[in-house]
């Protein structure tokens, strides 16, 4: 001891001391785990972050009170986390306005002020890059859910986990899906233009498309890529339409999708096909502002309620989400939800809220498809940090709604090909 007391008194300091721990214990039994979280919550991507702001709250809500009537769903029967004896989920939410450097201050202030013990983020890839830096210079797991930029998971990162699969795979499917449709449906697939935002995201997709498509037999005969955040389109618009294309493979946020859309239509150009890398094309707010000009488009996705034939999870979940929000899961909002209920399993799994345990549980993480609401075959990590069952489809919107049409064995409708010419839409 540090100083003198009588024994009595030294007695009663250790009961106190032993009573407050025991009390230490038990708040500890019933502690929130803090998870941060980094989305655009304002901003071009408000919308999409909105929606995905939504569907980590769902999650948590069911993690932490539960879900009746779900019971392949893991945590659907609430409580809290069973491995840290009933400790709730609490969201701490971050908003990265779509900048890189916002989000790399807010990953810090999460970790250093709020005290998370793991990040779930971004959305943007070129944010999830920065924030996800920070994450690594700490020893703070993070977790990605949405970003498909390939080089996410190739920086040699150890606290990185991702759980979508990424744009090597989605750009691929696309050429793979189009020599298909040549093979198997008797379509031929005209000349080929890439239309793509110019942040870590939209560069790299373009890269990859300049190189698979000649590498798949294809003509690409324009590659333009745009300023993100743009508020005119026209001149490129232009310069699209006089290299004549047929088919337009284009990666747009929520803004510059919908604006590329308005500005095809004022300028009549209208090819076979716009193949749409996600992002803004499937988020809710691409239909209800388009109304019938959003139809024919063919998204890569990585969700869709149509799937719910062969997986129930899709349709249970999604009627708690419409439910709650009065709109349907998008791909985004699914994947979001996917994110945290994994990173949550890894938290578990580890019995504790200690950064390394939570790596190490995550990296140990396998979780079946039939425990998840996306399509895949389930959630495995890499030595990368990569999810190695992470897979993709492709959607068409037709009359406001999407629809699986491909792979083809999987599909729901046949594919409209090509287009209708904007003055032929009924």
């Amino acid at each position: 001891m540090h100083r003198s007391e009588p024994p009595s008194n030294a007695i009663r300091a250790l009961a106190a001391a032993a009573l407050g721990l025991g009390l230490t214990f038990a708040a500890q039994a019933q502690q929130e785990v803090k998870i941060g979280v980094i989305y655009p919550l304002t901003g071009a991507a408000a919308s999409s972050g909105a929606e995905m702001k939504n569907a980590l709250e769902l999650a948590a809500d069911i993690i932490n009170n539960g879900a009746k009537g779900i019971p392949d769903l893991p945590f659907a029967g609430g409580g809290g986390l069973p491995g840290l004896k009933g400790a709730k989920i609490k969201l701490v939410f971050a908003d990265h306005q779509g900048n890189p450097q916002t989000g790399a201050t807010e990953a810090e202030r999460l970790i250093s002020q709020e005290n998370v013990v793991a990040i779930v983020g971004a959305y943007n890839s070129n944010v999830t890059a920065t924030a996800s830096q920070v994450a690594e210079r700490y020893k703070i797991p993070f977790l990605n859910a949405e970003s498909s930029s390939a080089s996410l998971t190739q920086r040699g990162f150890k606290w990185f986990f991702r759980t979508t699969a990424h744009d090597d795979l989605f750009v691929r499917n696309f050429f793979d899906f189009m020599k298909e449709l040549e093979v198997k449906r008797g379509i031929k697939v005209g000349p080929l233009a890439t239309f793509n935002e110019n942040t870590l995201w939209g560069t790299e997709t373009t890269k990859l498309e300049a190189t698979l498509a000649p590498a798949s037999g294809f003509t690409l005969v324009k590659q333009i890529t745009y300023p993100a955040k743009s508020t005119q389109l026209t001149s490129e618009v232009q310069t699209l339409k006089a290299a004549a294309p047929k088919v337009v493979l284009q990666s747009s946020y929520l803004g510059d999708a919908l604006l590329s859309m308005k500005t095809y239509k004022e300028l009549g150009f209208a090819p076979d096909m716009i193949l749409a890398n996600d992002a803004g094309f499937s988020d809710t707010e691409f239909i209800k502002t388009l109304g019938k000009d959003a139809d024919y488009v063919i998204s890569r996705e990585v969700w869709a309620l149509d799937l719910a034939n062969t997986n129930p999870l899709i349709k249970q979940v999604n009627d708690l989400f419409r439910s709650r929000y009065n709109a349907d899961f998008t791909g985004n909002s699914a994947r979001s939800f996917t994110g945290i209920m994994v990173m949550a399993d890894a938290i578990n799994r580890a019995g504790s809220t200690n950064p390394e345990a939570i790596r190490k549980a995550l990296a140990a993480t396998e979780i079946p498809g039939n425990k998840l609401i996306m399509p895949w075959k389930g959630v495995k990590f890499d030595e990368t940090g990569q999810n190695v069952y992470g897979s993709g489809i492709l959607v068409q919107i037709v009359d406001g709604k999407y629809h699986t049409v491909w792979p083809f064995n999987v599909a729901s409708r046949e594919i409209v090909w090509p287009m209708p010419a904007w003055d032929k839409r009924k």
